[in-house]
């Protein structure tokens, strides 16, 4: 029963999380980016803050974790959800989904600079190599046809930025005696405040609001950003890192075939061949020897990474 439990919760944070970008395209037909990832994260925020009452959890108190978690919310969510939103406006959503995945090459990338050992041995500098080729494949910028925009580079910086973010919450934020429903109701909080003051920018423009946006304004928001907190949370007590790192690899495989079979979206060879390389190089990145006094987190749309708890280094 216990193995069926978890691959139920396997099954539903691949489905909700790679839902995301099929939802997030759907919603872009009646709401601007900044009004749709406004009411995704402000929808978040109510289902986390309310599981922090159901628990009886606080918010955090200090201002210093306040401060944190306001540089967590800006490149964890408010930034990178926007991008995302307005790489879609050009970009498909299973494309969208495949540019996500590359989430933990960037965390590689980023942990030097932070002053985080990332631990680059041979094989996860060949993961990078692979990895980055396979962006390549998937943009093709030696094709007239191919997918390099400026809205697959958006996607792309989205990515880049939950690299930043994963490592900064690692150094930062682990350890830092808060629950984790309080650290993301907070976190989701301040990432509203940061939207609400984009509005004057980006989210002043008319609303045709329809069945299918609103239906997918809600499922993105409670779902896939409030509901998959929770999800992920259990998986990760119950069977620890290695159960849910299963399902970033699903991630990009639920987005392309979304995408191709209710909006369809064209798949070719190249791209296809892209994706499986862009995992087969995640995948060697991934490899290493169990340690004791690691924990994983994950963001919102499935990517997850493992941190040493007291060291902070990113693995």
């Amino acid at each position: 029963m216990s193995e069926t439990k978890t691959l139920l919760r396997i099954a539903a944070l691949a489905l909700m999380w790679g839902s995301s970008f099929f939802w997030i395209k759907l919603g872009l037909e009646a709401l601007s980016p900044v009004q749709l990832v406004l009411a995704r994260v402000a929808l978040g925020a109510v289902v986390l803050i309310a599981l922090c009452r159901l628990f009886g959890d606080r918010l955090p108190a200090d201002r210093r974790t306040w401060g944190h978690l306001a540089v967590a919310a800006f490149f964890h969510n408010a930034l990178p959800f926007l991008l995302f939103a307005i790489g879609e406006t050009t970009v498909d959503s299973g494309i969208t989904g495949v540019l996500n995945s590359t989430t933990p090459l960037w965390v590689l990338v980023v942990a030097p600079m932070l002053g985080v050992p990332s631990r680059m041995t041979p094989v996860r500098v060949a993961g990078l190599i692979v990895g980055l080729a396979g962006i390549l494949l998937i943009f093709a910028p030696w094709q007239a046809s191919g997918l390099l925009s400026w809205g697959a580079l958006a996607c792309l910086a989205a990515a880049a930025s939950y690299g930043f973010a994963f490592v900064y919450e690692g150094r930062y934020l682990s350890g830092a005696g808060v629950s984790p429903y309080a650290l993301s109701g907070g976190q989701m909080l301040l990432a509203t405040g940061f939207l609400l003051l984009a509005l004057p920018v980006g989210g002043l423009g008319p609303i045709h609001l329809g069945p299918v946006p609103v239906i997918a304004v809600l499922v993105l928001g409670i779902g896939s950003t409030g509901i998959a907190f929770v999800l992920n949370y259990q998986l990760l007590a119950s069977e620890g890192a290695v159960a849910a790192s299963v399902v970033g690899y699903l991630l990009p495989v639920v987005s392309v075939l979304l995408g191709a079979v209710f909006l369809h979206e064209r798949l070719d060879l190249r791209v296809i061949a892209g994706m499986l390389v862009v995992l087969g190089g995640v995948a060697l990145t991934r490899l290493r020897k169990r340690e004791q006094g690691t924990f994983a987190t994950a963001r919102p749309d499935g990517s997850e990474t493992e941190r040493k708890s007291l060291a902070s280094a990113t693995e």
